[in-house]
C-alpha cells in the first residue's frame, strides 16, 4: 500500500469536484457528470484493492504525508492511517457515492443547477475520505467540518425556496452545537496527551485512564468520561440523535440524492465511525 495509492482515492473526487463546478458551462452537462463519476468510480475501485490488501494481505498504512504546522513540540499534519475498519468504510462510501453520482443523472436531468449538484457531491465524497483516512483528530475535523458546510450547500440547493433555506440555517446551526463540544473533545485530548495522533494517543490512554479533573467546584470527574462526553456530542449532532435530532426530518428539503448520500448513507453514520 503507497503514499501515491492514497492520494489517489482521496483527490479523485476532488479533481472531479473541482472540474464540474469551475468548468461546468464550459464543458456541458454530460461531461460534468463524466468527470464527476469518473472521479467517484477510481476512488471505489482502488478503495477494493485497498480492502483486498487490508483483509486478504493484512497490510496496514500509518504515515503523515505533509506538515501544515509545527508549534512547539506539536506537530499537525495530513497523514492516512488505513486499517481493516477505515478499508470498509472507504469502499461503503466511494460506493454508495457512485451509485448516488449515477441515479443522479436522471432524478437531476431537467435542474439548472445540473453541474453545481455533480460539484457538490463529489465534494462530499472528498470530505468523507478525508474524515475516515485521517490518522490524527486535526484532520479528523477538518473533514467532520467540510462534510458539515457540503451538508448544507446540498440541503438548500433550491435556494430560491424558503423552507430549503430555513432547512439548511437549521442543520447548520444544530451541527455547529454538536462539533462545539467535538472541538473541546479534541482541545482535552491534545491538553492532557500532547499528541492528536491516534497512535500517540491511544498509547497514552491507560495513563489517561486513572488522571481525573475538577469541572465545577469540588466535583472531580474521570479524564476519559469527560473526553468521551465531548467527542460523543460532536457525534450525536452528526448522526442525528436526540436532542440534537432536530435538523434531520427538515432537511428533506434537498434533492432526493442528498437524502441518499448524505442522511442515510454516509455522514450520519460519521458519527458512529
Amino acid at each position: 500500500m503507497t503514499q501515491s495509492l492514497l492520494l489517489t482515492i482521496v483527490l479523485a473526487p476532488l479533481l472531479g469536484s473541482i472540474i464540474a463546478g469551475l468548468f461546468g458551462r464550459k464543458i456541458g452537462r454530460n461531461w460534468s457528470h463524466r468527470v464527476a463519476i469518473a472521479g467517484v468510480s477510481i476512488a471505489f475501485f482502488l478503495s477494493l484493492w485497498v480492502l483486498k490488501l487490508v483483509v486478504m494481505d493484512g497490510a496496514s498504512y500509518n504515515q503523515a504525508v505533509y506538515q501544515w504546522l509545527q508549534v512547539g513540540s506539536l506537530s499537525i499534519e495530513v497523514g492516512f492511517m488505513v486499517d481493516s475498519l477505515t478499508a470498509v468504510m472507504m469502499t461503503v462510501v466511494t460506493f454508495v457515492s457512485l451509485m448516488v453520482h449515477i441515479y443522479t443523472i436522471g432524478y437531476m436531468h431537467d435542474d439548472d443547477g445540473y453541474s453545481r449538484f455533480f460539484s457538490y457531491i463529489s465534494l462530499f465524497t472528498f470530505s468523507m475520505l478525508m474524515l475516515v483516512m485521517a490518522n490524527n483528530f486535526m484532520q479528523l475535523f477538518f473533514g467532520w467540518e467540510a462534510v458539515g458546510v457540503v451538508s448544507y450547500l446540498l440541503i438548500g440547493f433550491w435556494y430560491k425556496k424558503p423552507t430549503a433555506i430555513y432547512a439548511n440555517l437549521k442543520a447548520f446551526l444544530v451541527n455547529r452545537v454538536g462539533d462545539f463540544g467535538f472541538l473541546l473533545g479534541i482541545a482535552a485530548v491534545l491538553m492532557y496527551s500532547g499528541s492528536l495522533d491516534y497512535l500517540e494517543v491511544f498509547n497514552q490512554a491507560p495513563v489517561m485512564a486513572g488522571q481525573t479533573i475538577s469541572i465545577f467546584d469540588n466535583h472531580t470527574w474521570s479524564l476519559m468520561t469527560v473526553i468521551g462526553i465531548l467527542l460523543f456530542i460532536g457525534a450525536m449532532g452528526k448522526s442525528a440523535q436526540v436532542p440534537l435530532h432536530v435538523w434531520l426530518p427538515d432537511s428533506m428539503e434537498g434533492p432526493t440524492p442528498i437524502s441518499a448520500l448524505i442522511h442515510a448513507a454516509t455522514m450520519v453514520t460519521a458519527g458512529i465511525f
